[in-house]
């Protein structure tokens, strides 16, 4: 008999509709095959499914069954296809009955019959609701992420057997209630709030101006200025997640198993700090089998670099392409995955290798080559793609010690960058764009017109500063954000003043 059950395989952050279909046959010696290109995991399904069936009261048939799992031409990776295939053989074998074939099933088994944690439930149900099934069975851990999916019907199953019993009629798995996104939002509680940061009045500025537009950012300066607190305390003013950035983040936390067991959703923007030791694979992505990389999971978040010199230098040129496309794309003999990549870059360094370049206390003790050996790590096309260049330079005893100073909140901080946020998605609203850092040449001159006066000023500035094409766009979309702050219609010449400010010479790369 045949039996043919619904479930799906992850490519990219996208699923595609699998079909299990289970033929048990009574002539021949018995065996159990599994064709269409299964992986190891897929493979050792064999022994899962055969426990969990016996452990959980039903009959393994002794026959010769064969599992095909199409397309036959994809790759079928994991363990989420235990669930599908022993509801195949029940139903092959004439021990159960029901319709499935409105339904989506996935989950992995234990020998007991229990269902684990399963990676990539979102892009599944998202799937199951794209091809109008109407139910999908899955581990009652994933029911919450996959809640968050309307117009579905999601039963989360706790065993195989507590499944049987809700097909065969003997008892009754309850429906999971869907989850409204913005019941989930809640204010981000950063690690540091700026409040707790002593003085760098002008790089709190500009960190208000990297949320503000989206826009890279470089701290340059001694060792203890403060550079990893305020990288630290950035998300605590980052404007909150929309429900459609939050579905995009959550899909590459769930396919890579890194979103929590039982949450629904990524809710708040992430941020992520890799080793100076991480290889290019760790943070682009890729693999035998590709999975994202860091700058993937810092999709519309944060991604970190400290110590940015230390990084190998491959790693860091392979930062480019996605900074300027926001997408990464792997590409392998077998084809070729694109994974979102829209982050916030914020690096930090000392000046150089000792630290103490320029400050006023502590004496140098690199010699002029080793400066600029150090400085030469990072290439002019990285930093050319960075558009806040930010001085930190010590913090006085004096502003240490006055405990009546007290530093604006980030939540006051985050109100204005939430303001110049929704100027922004206003204005791009017949885009995809979202702020102003993703704006290409096209619409930096459509939406940042520039009067004559500003003109001049930009002028002179490509003269003395050496700018190339891609800064002096560049400033122009950091004046756009510091107008939007300032909640001005115009781009006006102090707002590209500001904006030069934070702009690298060239002569200093």
């Amino acid at each position: 008999m045949l039996a043919k059950i619904f479930s799906g395989a992850t490519l990219g952050l996208d699923s595609i509709l699998v079909t299990v279909e289970v033929d048990v046959v009574s002539q021949g010696l018995p065996s159990f095959t599994i064709v269409g290109l299964p992986d190891k995991a897929v493979e050792e399904a064999k022994e899962r499914v055969r426990s969990a069936i016996k452990n959980s009261g039903g009959e393994f048939p002794t026959h010769r069954i064969t599992v095909n799992l199409a397309p036959a031409d994809l790759p079928k990776e994991g363990p989420a296809y235990d669930l599908p295939i022993a509801l195949g053989l029940l139903i092959a074998a004439g021990e159960l009955k029901a319709d499935l074939s409105d339904a989506l099933v996935l989950g992995e088994l234990s020998l007991d019959g229990s269902l684990r944690h399963t990676n990539g439930v979102l892009p599944m149900a998202l799937l199951a609701k794209s091809k109008k099934l109407k139910r999908i069975f899955l581990p009652e851990i994933n029911a919450k992420e996959a809640a968050i999916v309307r117009r579905i019907k999601i039963y989360p199953v706790f065993s195989l057997q507590e499944l049987f019993n809700h097909l065969t009629g003997i008892g009754e798995i309850k429906i999971q209630p869907h989850t409204n996104y913005q019941s989930l939002v809640a204010d981000y509680q950063a690690e540091f709030d700026m409040a707790e940061i002593k003085g760098q009045e002008h790089a709190k500025r500009a960190l208000e101006i990297t949320a503000a537009g989206g826009h890279n950012a470089f701290m340059r300066g001694v060792p203890g200025a403060g550079k990893t607190m305020l990288a630290r305390a950035l998300p605590g003013i980052l404007p909150d997640l929309t429900e459609e950035e939050a579905l995009q983040v959550t899909k590459i936390y769930s396919i890579t198993g890194n979103l929590p067991p039982g949450d629904s959703v990524i809710k708040y923007r992430p941020f992520r700090s890799p080793h100076h030791t991480t290889s290019r694979i760790g943070l682009i992505g890729g693999g035998s089998h590709p999975m994202p990389g860091e700058i993937s999971l810092a999709h519309r978040g944060v991604l970190f670099l400290d110590e940015f010199p230390e990084f190998p230098r491959s790693v860091l040129e392979a930062l480019r392409q996605p900074t300027e496309d926001g997408v990464v794309t792997i590409s392998r003999a077998a084809g070729s995955i694109t994974y979102p990549a829209k982050f916030i870059l914020v690096a930090a360094a000392n000046p150089c290798p000792c630290g103490y370049l320029g400050d006023e206390k502590h004496q140098c003790r690199c010699l002029p080559g080793q400066i600029i050996r150090y400085q030469k790590r990072l290439s002019g096309p990285i930093l050319d793609r960075i558009d806040l260049h930010i001085e930190v330079p010590a913090v006085k005893i004096e502003k240490l010690t006055d405990q009546g100073i007290v530093g604006e909140e980030s939540s006051s901080i985050r109100k204005r960058v939430q303001k110049a946020r929704d100027i922004q998605r206003k204005r791009l609203a017949k885009t995809n764009l979202t702020c102003n850092a993703e704006m290409q040449t096209s619409q930096v001159k459509e939406f940042c017109p520039l009067d004559q006066s500003s003109l001049n000023l930009l002028r002179q500035a490509v003269s003395q500063m050496n700018l190339s094409a891609r800064g002096f766009y560049r400033v122009i979309k950091v004046a756009r954000t510091i107008a939007d702050l300032a909640q001005e219609e115009k781009i006006s010449v102090a707002h590209l003043a500001e904006a030069l400010q934070y702009r690298l010479r060239h002569q200093d790369v």
